[in-house]
């Protein structure tokens, strides 16, 4: 079952296409049926400079149980950081 439940959110950083590297502005997050991961649904991750067109886009396709471990990977070394090294820091 499909359920059309998508995020976007702005976004500041940098990804690698296939011709090189270039700003993300946006990230789009999705759970749904994947284009290449071998499950029947994944947690999909978009990130895109929009100003730059279809080229400027790094997709991700990961099974719920890799989601989640990534998710709480991502916490657990953010939180591992010093405060001060995350002052001045933004969130798009």
């Amino acid at each position: 079952m499909c359920t059309y439940q998508t995020e976007r959110i702005a976004l500041e950083g940098s990804g690698k296409g296939g011709d090189g590297w270039f700003a993300l502005t946006d990230a789009v997050v999705s759970f749904d049926h994947p284009v290449h991961c071998p499950t029947d649904h994944a947690l999909l991750i978009d990130f895109l400079n929009l100003s730059q067109g279809a080229g400027a886009r790094v997709a991700v396709e990961l099974d719920a149980g890799s989601a989640r471990a990534l998710a709480e990977s991502i916490l657990a070394s953010l939180d591992s950081v010093p405060a001060d090294l995350l002052a001045g820091e933004g969130t798009a």
